[in-house]
């Protein structure tokens, strides 16, 4: 290494300007010097401010791309999350409205409870009635099979009084609608409707069954009318027929109101005659006999309720269990003569 030179005022002196400059240049050359090492420091500055800007920019990449990915994926978390918040607020309206349903059931059910409560209690009530209206429905049934019995009983007493005034059996019956009929020679010739002074005394004694009958108050109430009908066979013409089977029932009805003093005439408002004329057939008109038993006159009872009688033959039709109860009702059934007669005719 070169050793710098000094120099000194004397020097310039004495050499004058050849000694200032070889100072000079040497200075110079420091400082050029100093220059090359401040470059050199500010290359090598640069070279690792550039690697160092070069790994920050690549940090700052791969960061940036790291916040896009978590910004990607904090959108899809929001998405999600949103997503979930909908879901579960769906979830929080369908639970709210399952509990309105459960409160709602529940109240169904406590009026349900009380219901089935009253109705079990109504049951409880309604089998105890029937239990006890099932007795009373026997022993009904028990008293109108008796009635029935005893109104077929007084029909037939009815019938053996008429025979025994006739002494003839071939010439009244029952009918099967409850009816008395009397075939026409009882009271009358063939074609008249005059009656024969033989057949007093059977209207005598018809007289004598109604007056006791409507005599009763409480058998009276029940009868609506006491029909006389008069019905003849096919032979004439249908007026002939008519007229005669009118003036028969009015013969009949007239002798019943009128004889034995009128003894029936304060009842007379029951009465009434009606003439059918070959309407009413029970008999082919094909023979004589049929013809026979269609000329008759008919005594009927019409009750003021004309239902009753359907009503009981359709009950005694029911087939009941019987019960204790009942069977001691029937063992304490009265007497057939114990009976009112409006038990006989209703």
């Amino acid at each position: 290494m070169r050793r710098a030179r000094s120099y000194s005022p004397s020097a310039v002196t004495e050499g004058g300007e050849q000694g200032f400059w070889p100072s000079y240049a040497d200075m110079m050359s420091a400082v050029a010097l100093i220059l090359f090492f401040l470059m050199l420091l500010s290359y090598i500055s640069n070279l690792i401010t550039g690697n160092d800007l070069r790994n920050t920019q690549e940090m700052l990449s791969d960061t940036q791309a790291q916040v896009a990915a978590t910004q990607s994926q904090v959108v899809a978390a929001q998405a999600e999350y949103d997503k979930a918040v909908k879901e579960l607020e769906g979830l929080t309206a369908d639970l709210n409205r399952k509990q309105d349903e459960l409160e709602a059931f529940a109240i169904q059910i406590a009026q349900q409870t009380d219901t089935i409560s009253e109705q079990e209690k109504l049951i409880g009530d309604q089998k105890a009635y029937l239990a006890a209206a099932n007795d009373e429905i026997v022993a009904m049934r028990n008293q109108m099979q008796t009635i029935a019995v005893l109104r077929l009983s007084i029909l037939n007493k009815i019938k053996e009084s008429i025979v025994d005034v006739m002494g003839d059996s071939s010439k009244v019956s029952i009918g099967d609608n409850g009816n008395i009929i009397l075939s026409e020679g009882v009271f009358f010739d063939l074609g008249s409707s005059a009656i024969k002074p033989e057949s007093e005394a059977v209207l005598n004694e018809l007289i004598d069954v109604f007056s006791a009958f409507l005599a009763n108050p409480e058998n009276a109430k029940y009868v609506d009318s006491i029909v006389i009908s008069g019905h003849t066979d096919s032979t004439g013409t249908d007026e002939d027929n008519r007229v005669l089977s009118t003036d028969r029932a009015n013969s009949v009805l007239g002798y019943l109101l009128t004889g034995k003093g009128a003894k029936l005439g304060k009842y007379a408002e029951y009465f009434c005659a009606a003439g059918y004329g070959e309407t009413r057939p029970v008999a082919s008109n094909d023979t004589a006999a049929g013809q026979a038993q269609n000329r008759r006159i008919e005594i009927s009872m019409i009750l003021k309720d004309e239902t009753v009688l359907d009503i009981v033959e359709q009950y005694l039709a029911l087939d009941l269990p019987e019960s204790k109860n009942a069977a001691q009702t029937a063992k304490a059934a009265p007497a057939p003569t114990d009976k009112p007669w409006y038990s006989i005719f209703g």
